[in-house]
């Protein structure tokens, strides 16, 4: 069964060692670099690990935009190893679920950004649900869903 763990002190090693497929790396950020992003967000976000059993095969990041508001999902990933496996839809869920608890604030929108060329990223989140608002910054497409 899949979990979102907080990234800690304890596994973000782990975060780092995730891989991703080559060409992928145009879609989404590396762990480390999000990590970055969690420490100057850090009162308005968490980083998760995705894990199956006892290992870490992911990653995401849930953040709040105070300014909007809305519940944003950043940098999710799964490692090369672990694609096709089921655990990105899985964790997906999870992260809506841990968005509906309203953790940092009010507000009942998910958004997310798709790059164009990511076909598999795409169908999984229209089939969840996310639907595009037709804003697009360069080669990223913007996807909402109402919870």
């Amino acid at each position: 069964m899949v979990e979102l763990r907080a990234i800690t002190e304890d596994n973000f090693i782990d975060a780092f060692n995730l891989k991703l497929t080559p060409g992928q790396e145009e879609f989404v950020s590396h762990p480390i670099r999000s990590l970055a992003q969690a420490y100057v967000y850090r009162n308005q976000c968490q980083p998760f690990g995705i894990y199956e059993g006892e290992k870490m095969v992911g990653y995401v990041m849930v953040i709040y935009d105070y300014d909007i508001p809305e519940y944003d999902i950043w940098h999710m990933m799964i490692d090369q190893n672990e694609q096709g496996k089921g655990y990105g839809s899985a964790a997906l869920d999870e992260a809506i679920k841990y968005i509906k608890t309203k953790p940092f604030g009010d507000s009942n929108r998910v958004v997310l950004t798709c790059n164009k060329g990511n076909s598999v990223a795409m169908k999984l989140y229209e089939n969840k649900g996310f639907s595009a608002t037709g804003n697009e910054d360069e080669d990223e497409i913007e996807m909402l869903m109402l919870v």
